[in-house]
C-alpha cells in the first residue's frame, strides 16, 4: 500500500475515533421551575429534590448511549420563564394558565410553537387566587373596593382573576378602581406598610400573607367562579425531537404527586425548606381536602380556563395571537405517561374529588365519614396532623393540649359554603344553638348563615373563648 494511501486511512480511522457513536448523543434537559409557587411543585421541586426524573429517562433504542445534561432554573413567576424558553435556554416550565398562554403567544411572535402538555394542580372554581387588604383595614369584602387601589402581578392568573372578580361587579376596570402592577414580593412590604389598600396574588400568596400576620383575605378566587390551574409546558420542537423523555418528566411528575399524597407533612416541609414558605401553608394546599387539587388531567374545566386567558390576552392588546387552544393543549404525553404508569387516565379526567382524607377523628377515635366540617390542628413538635370530625371537637382538644403545654402550629376549619380549605386564625364561625361550629372565609357569608339557622358571628378569638375549659 502507497504512503498516500496509508495517510488517508490512517486519517480516515483517527477521524471515526474522534468522532462520537450515532447514539452516544448529550441531551440537554433544561427545565423552568417555580418553587415558591408551592402548586409547582410536583412539577419542578420535588422532582429535582428527590431526584426522580433520572428514575424514568429512557436507556433503550436511540437513548442506549445518550448522556443526559439536566439544567434546572427556578423563577419567581412565569413572565422570565417565557423569555428563556423562547431564548432557547429551557426546554421545559411550568407556570399558570395566564402565564402559560403568553408563553403559547410569545412562541408564536418567534415563529415557533409551545404547546401546554399537562396540569399539576388547580381549581376547577378557581380557589388558589385571592385578594387581601392590610390587616387592620375596615374592608371586609371586594364591593368596597370600589374607586381603590389594588395591586397585581400583571399578566398573571390573579391578574384575570381580578378582571373577572371586577367585571362581576359591574365596574369599569379603567374608572372604578384602580390597577397597578406589583410583584408578590415587593407587595408584602407594601401591605405592611400600608402602601397599597388591596392585592390580588395568586398561589400561595393569599394565604401566605395572612399566615405572616400583616393581611387578611377578603376574596377567594371560586366567588369568580373561574377555574385556574398550573401546568407544564415544553418546546414543540423539542417535544417531537424527544417525545420519551417528555414522558419520562411527566412520569416523575406522577411520582412527585404520588408521594406528596403519602405524606404530605413531610414533603411540606421540605418544600418549606427549600423555598422559605411555612410547612403550614403548604400543607393547606397539598394536604388532604386541600384549598387546590393536585390533578394532571385536562379537565374541561381547565381547558376553558386556557381559552379564557388567550381571549384576556387578546382583550388586554398584550397579544394579537390567533392561537387555538385545543391545538395549544396536547393531551398525549400525558395519556402515555398515566400508561406507563399503570393509572387510569380517562378514570382520573372524571374525578372531581379533593385530595382525601382517610382519618379517625382525634377525639372519638372514630372514622370521619362526613368532610363538610372537617377541623385539623398541627400541633408543635409533631410530625403529623390531627384531623377531627367538627370544629367544636378541634377547639376543645386544642384547649386541652394547651393546658398540657402544648402549641398549635396552625388550624385549619372548612368553609361551610364552599369546602374550601381556611386558615382557621383567618376565618368567621358561627356558633350555634346547640354547640354546633361552622367556618366561613367571608363576615357577610357568617352573618348570612347565622340570620338563616340561628347562632352568633364571631372571630378566631371568640370561638376559642367558647371552648374554653
Amino acid at each position: 500500500m502507497s504512503t498516500t494511501k496509508q495517510s488517508v486511512l490512517w486519517g480516515a480511522l483517527v477521524f471515526a475515533l474522534a468522532m462520537p457513536a450515532a447514539g452516544a448523543e448529550t441531551i440537554r434537559i433544561a427545565i423552568g421551575t417555580q418553587d415558591t409557587t408551592i402548586n409547582c411543585a410536583t412539577g419542578g421541586l420535588l422532582i429535582r429534590e428527590l431526584k426522580l426524573l433520572d428514575k424514568y429517562l429512557p436507556r433503550t433504542g436511540k437513548y442506549k448511549d445518550a448522556t443526559y445534561q439536566i439544567e434546572w432554573k427556578n423563577f419567581t413567576s412565569g413572565a422570565p420563564l417565557t423569555n428563556e424558553m423562547v431564548a432557547g435556554k429551557l426546554d421545559l416550565g411550568s407556570m399558570a394558565d395566564f402565564p402559560g398562554s403568553f408563553n403559547g403567544a410569545a412562541f408564536q411572535k418567534a415563529g415557533r410553537k409551545s404547546i401546554f402538555i399537562n396540569v399539576l394542580s388547580g381549581s376547577t372554581t378557581g380557589s388558589g387566587n385571592g385578594i387581601v387588604v392590610p390587616k387592620d383595614s375596615p374592608v371586609q369584602s371586594l364591593a368596597e373596593l370600589k374607586g381603590k387601589t389594588i395591586s397585581v402581578p400583571f399578566a398573571s392568573t390573579s391578574h384575570g382573576m381580578l378582571l373577572r372578580a371586577i367585571q362581576a361587579q359591574g365596574w369599569d376596570p379603567l374608572k372604578d378602581v384602580n390597577i397597578t402592577t406589583q410583584a408578590p414580593e415587593v407587595a408584602g412590604p407594601a401591605l405592611q406598610a400600608g402602601k397599597v389598600e388591596a392585592h390580588a396574588d395568586f398561589v400561595p400568596f393569599a394565604e401566605l400573607f395572612p399566615y405572616r400576620g400583616f393581611a387578611r383575605k377578603i376574596y377567594d378566587g371560586s366567588q369568580a367562579n373561574a377555574p385556574t390551574f398550573h401546568g407544564s409546558l415544553v418546546d414543540e420542537a423539542y417535544a417531537k425531537q424527544y417525545p420519551e423523555i417528555v414522558v419520562a418528566y411527566l412520569r416523575a411528575a406522577l411520582e412527585a404527586d404520588r408521594l406528596m399524597a403519602a405524606e404530605p407533612e413531610k414533603h411540606s416541609e421540605l418544600i418549606a425548606k427549600v423555598t422559605g414558605i411555612e410547612a403550614e401553608v403548604n400543607y393547606l394546599f397539598h394536604g388532604p381536602l386541600g384549598l387546590q387539587t393536585r390533578d394532571l388531567s385536562w379537565k374541561p374545566e381547565y381547558r376553558q380556563a386556557v381559552k379564557t386567558s388567550l381571549d384576556t390576552l387578546r382583550l388586554l392588546k398584550r397579544t394579537d395571537n390567533d392561537i387555538d387552544a385545543e391545538a395549544f393543549i396536547r393531551d398525549g404525553y400525558i395519556r402515555a405517561a398515566f400508561k406507563e404508569a399503570g393509572q387510569d387516565y380517562d378514570r382520573q379526567l372524571k374525578n372531581y374529588a379533593r385530595a382525601p382524607l382517610v382519618a379517625k377523628d382525634a377525639t372519638t377515635g372514630q372514622p370521619i365519614t362526613d368532610v363538610s366540617r372537617v377541623a385539623q390542628v398541627w400541633v408543635a413538635g409533631e410530625e403529623k396532623v390531627r384531623h377531627y370530625a367538627s370544629p367544636e371537637n378541634a377547639f376543645a382538644d386544642l384547649q386541652k393540649l394547651e393546658k398540657a403545654g402544648k402549641k398549635a402550629r396552625v388550624v385549619y376549619a372548612q368553609d361551610r359554603n364552599s369546602g374550601n380549605k381556611l386558615l382557621a386564625s383567618d376565618a368567621w364561625f358561627v356558633l350555634g344553638a346547640k354547640g354546633q361550629v361552622d367556618a366561613f372565609l367571608l363576615k357577610d357569608q357568617a352573618e348570612a348563615w347565622a340570620t338563616k339557622n340561628g347562632g352568633k358571628v364571631v372571630d378566631f378569638a371568640g370561638v376559642r373563648s367558647a371552648h374554653a375549659v
